[in-house]
Order: C-alpha cells, then structure tokens, then sequence
C-alpha cells in the first residue's frame, strides 16, 4: 500500500512541475499549455473571419463555461486525480498481472520504437483513434455512459472550446481502453505523443468550430465541421438514435462502419438532445448530473 501511495504523491509532484515549467516558458515541443492557447486563439480567429453561422455571436452561448471547461480538462483535472489515478492503476494492473506469471511485455506484439519515425507515428495515430473512436460509440450505447457523455451533448451553440467540454469521467473511460493497445505498441516517445497531441487537438477544435469547412475529398479520412454538426443533432432518423458521426480526429471510421450521417448542410440545426432543457446549466451541478441520475 505504501508503494502506492507513493506513486500518487510522486505524480503529483511531477505534474505540478509540469505546469511550472510549461507556464514558465521552461518547455518546448511538449508544452501543452501554450500549445493549446495557440491552437485555439487560432481556431477562434478563423470562426470570426469564416463563420458558417454568421448570426451566431463571437462570445457565443457559454463560450465563458467552455472555456473553463477546456483548462480544467486539460490541465487542472489532471493534476487533481488523472495522473495519479492513471499511473496508480497501471502499476495495481502490473502487480496483478506478476501474481500470474505475467507482465504488460506480455502483450507486446511489437516496439514501435524500431518504426521508422513516421510509420511510428502513423502506427499510434491509427490504433489511438480507432480506440477512440469505439469508446465514443460506447458512451453513446450504454445509459450509464450516456448521462456522463450528455455534458458534451448540452452544447446549444457550437464553437472551438465546445471541443473540451466533457465530464471528468470520460477520460478515466478513454484512458482505460487505450491502456491494452498502448501495450501492446510498446514503448513510445512523449515527443511522439506531444505530435500526435497536437495534430488531434487541432481536428477537434476545428470540428467543433463555426467554419463552413469540409475539406473536399478529404472529408472521407477526416472529422469535420460540417460532419461533427451531425453528431451533436438534437434530432435523429428512429434508426439511429444511438448516434452518428463518431470519429474524433479520423472520418474513415464512420465511413468503414456505416456510421456516417450527412443528408444536408446541417448550419441551422438545433444540437443537443432530448430533454436538455432540463439539463443543468453551471459547471458544478452538470459534474454532479450523472451521480444524481437515478
């Protein structure tokens, strides 16, 4: 047990520092917190200069709220319990796999870190998002997931911080089920983490910005603006009410699976979900939603 207590403490630090160092100008490449700043004061830019609805305010409906959102997400979120949570988790699972004759190596089918560096790259991009893409269609599947998933989904005016406007328990979710695959790569280097990073939070904002954007043939590969308004769509055919549109960074999974659903424009729209009305309006009562959901 003191083992444990230890690896929580010793994230804690380590984040901590983290922080320092990235507000503090003491990081490059993997400086997430001007990394994000940057993406997103650039996003935002091209919703004012290239909106799709251009009735939509510039601060539009709870820009304020998700902009909160996007930094306790990002940040803050991980220096109260996911760091620690996550690295505490993944020594209890190598303990319980040495009771057993077993290791995480175990699994490994290859060290992606003999790739060449851009099929090294590819390799964890295509598994991540694949991943990621199959938690998304599960948090839309299962009610339990579904009333922690609705805090994205009470998005009434969409623009880029809309993007990082989830509950806490998503990522516990999503980090839980990349745990084998990543495994199963092998090691990986965090410069190739911070690339892929980047590159992700890049489509996701994008996605969930006012810009009338679809990229031409590469909406087949690509998430998109005009496909991700889709997925928000507060009305659905009968025949798909589980959802559509579930692609994080990469299209070609809906495409692949026949969940792709775009049968017009979608600008006017009205996202959300059934009964949102309801749902609650402030940062500590939607955290709260799901455990109060009988």
């Amino acid at each position: 047990m003191e083992k444990y207590f230890e690896i929580i403490s010793n994230s804690y630090k380590g984040y901590w520092n983290y922080i320092k160092q990235s507000v503090l100008f003491k990081l490059n490449w993997e400086n997430y917190f001007y990394g994000l700043i940057l993406i997103s004061l650039i996003v935002w830019g091209l919703e004012l200069a290239f909106p799709w609805r251009k009735n939509q305010p510039a601060f539009r409906k709870d820009f304020w709220l998700d902009t909160f959102y996007m930094f306790f997400n990002f940040f803050l979120l991980n220096l109260i319990a996911l760091i620690a949570l996550s690295n505490t988790a993944a020594a209890l699972f190598n303990d319980v796999l040495g009771l057993i004759g077993l290791s995480v190596s175990s699994f490994q089918l290859f060290d992606i870190n003999s790739f060449p560096y851009w099929l090294r790259i590819f390799t964890f991009f295509i598994i991540i998002d694949f991943v990621q893409w199959y938690t998304h269609t599960l948090l839309h599947k299962y009610e339990f997931l579904w009333n922690f998933h609705k805090v994205h989904h009470s998005v009434k005016q969409m623009g880029f911080a809309a993007h990082l406007r989830y509950h806490w328990m998503e990522p516990v979710v999503y980090n839980s089920m990349k745990y084998i695959p990543l495994a199963i790569m092998g090691g990986f280097t965090a410069q190739d983490v911070a690339v892929v990073h980047f590159f992700n939070i890049t489509i996701g904002h994008l996605n969930h910005a006012n810009i009338n954007w679809d990229y031409g043939f590469l909406k087949y590969i690509l998430n998109n603006p005009k496909m991700h308004i889709w997925h928000h769509a507060k009305e659905l055919p009968e025949d798909r009410k589980n959802g559509v549109n579930f692609g994080i960074t990469l299209s070609l999974w809906d495409y692949l699976f026949k969940t792709n659903y775009i049968p017009h424009s979608g600008r006017d729209i009205e996202i959300g979900f059934e009964g949102d009305e309801h749902f609650p309006k402030d940062f500590i009562n939607q955290e709260l939603y799901p455990l109060n959901k009988k």
